[in-house]
């Protein structure tokens, strides 16, 4: 058996995960939600999310190592940078109850209990940050600690109380917030973004829970005399970093998921009228000017703009009998109503760019056919003219003469 595998301490801290890592995920989120924030500041919700992404980046960025020593020397207090460290995961506790009762009754409820609620959080949490504090100045802690403050100060009279009341209060907000989400996940009719979103979540404050017990146990076991430091300065910084990613990730999915899938659908909806499109650049002889900064939706509106115009002078040339003929003609072949409809339509446009070739000057009719389906459905019949053996088959049976226009995929 190797030394790591007998010894737990040595193997845990082959498990390092860097404090910039969470820290680096947290500030990524922050910056992904703070455009959201800034615009919608009246919102509660968002400013309770930007508040806890907030601390918890002033958390880890304030709770490493070096940041620590970096404050002690400033100040020129040793160890000042525990009451401000377990000042920080106090107010970030305290953030993650304000977000989920915020979250949870929703923006309309403002009821007295809601808010009751709130100022409770807040005046019991900012009670233990005093506390910390005076707790703090009571205490005699003269030999700075890094990495085992926690332990080493665990039986120091006043700091002991300190470093208990920080877990507590840390434990008991993760308790309350971790059960509110995964009540939340099991709610029907929620976006699948967002159900994976709270998973994230609830998985991040179980790991947080986790944490404040194995410092706890380290803790404790000092006050029987026992040696168990390493749970505190090997596991528990671990498992705080990646319960810091995972709420992290967690806040970020739903925003970017979502955002990446309306990316998607406007993209697939610009590829799946290219062949509508370019049969319309065909009829016209002219096609959409290439801007180079459009967005998506910009590209995908000049796309949807430029057929609607050429269809329009095209709708004298339709033939409404040849419509219905096509569509019965794409029944009788099998297809359903829908498909139906647009391999109708698509024929009905191929035989009017023919016969506008063949008459480029029509007398336009008083009572021309109505064309307002054929403009709200150009995304199926360009969807159907991929499929010209179809509109070739349907173009047969309809009786259609044989010319064909050639169709672009």
């Amino acid at each position: 058996m190797t030394p790591l595998a007998l010894n737990p301490s040595a193997f845990l801290s082959e498990l390092y995960i860097s404090f910039w890592i969470p820290t680096a995920v947290l500030t990524a989120a922050l910056v992904i939600k703070l455009p959201t924030i800034i615009r919608l500041w009246r919102d509660p919700l968002l400013r309770a999310v930007g508040g806890l992404l907030l601390l918890a980046c002033a958390v880890f960025v304030f709770c490493t190592p070096s940041t620590i020593a970096w404050v002690n020397r400033l100040t020129g207090v040793p160890n000042i940078s525990a009451p401000w460290c377990y000042s920080l995961i106090t107010a970030f506790c305290g953030s993650c109850l304000l977000l989920i009762i915020t979250w949870r009754n929703g923006l309309s409820d403002r009821s007295a209990a809601t808010r009751r609620a709130m100022r409770w959080v807040i005046s019991v949490y900012s009670g233990v940050i005093v506390a910390l504090w005076v707790l703090f100045l009571l205490a005699d802690a003269p030999e700075e600690r890094l990495r085992d403050l926690d332990t080493h100060y665990a039986t120091t009279p006043f700091m002991r109380e300190e470093i208990l009341l920080y877990l507590v209060a840390h434990a008991v907000a993760c308790l309350i917030t971790s059960r509110l989400i995964w009540n939340w996940v099991r709610t029907e009719g929620l976006d699948a973004w967002l159900r994976w979103g709270l998973k994230l979540l609830g998985a991040g404050y179980v790991l947080n829970l986790i944490f404040d017990a194995v410092k706890l146990i380290a803790v404790v076991a000092r006050w029987f005399g026992q040696d168990l430091d390493w749970l505190s300065t090997n596991l528990a910084p671990p498992v705080a970093a990646l319960s810091a990613i995972l709420i992290a990730v967690g806040f970020i999915l739903p925003h970017a998921g979502q955002y990446l899938h309306d990316r998607w659908r406007v993209r697939l909806a610009h590829r799946e009228l290219r062949p509508l499109y370019q049969l319309m650049r065909t009829a016209s002889g002219e096609g959409v000017p290439f801007v180079l900064r459009a967005t998506p939706e910009l590209r995908l509106t000049r796309r949807e703009t430029f057929i609607r115009d050429v269809l329009l002078p095209l709708a004298r040339h339709i033939d409404t009998c040849l419509g219905r003929r096509a569509y019965d003609a794409a029944l009788g072949l099998g297809h359903p109503p829908e498909r139906a409809r647009a391999l109708a339509a698509a024929v009905s446009i191929l035989d009017a760019i023919e016969t506008r070739a063949r008459t480029p000057e029509p007398p336009e009719p008083a009572d021309g056919p109505d064309t307002t389906n054929l403009l709200q459905e150009i995304g199926a019949v360009s969807r159907a003219l991929r499929r010209p053996d179809d509109i070739a088959a349907v173009r047969a049976r309809a009786a259609v003469p044989a010319e064909s226009v050639a169709v672009h995929d």
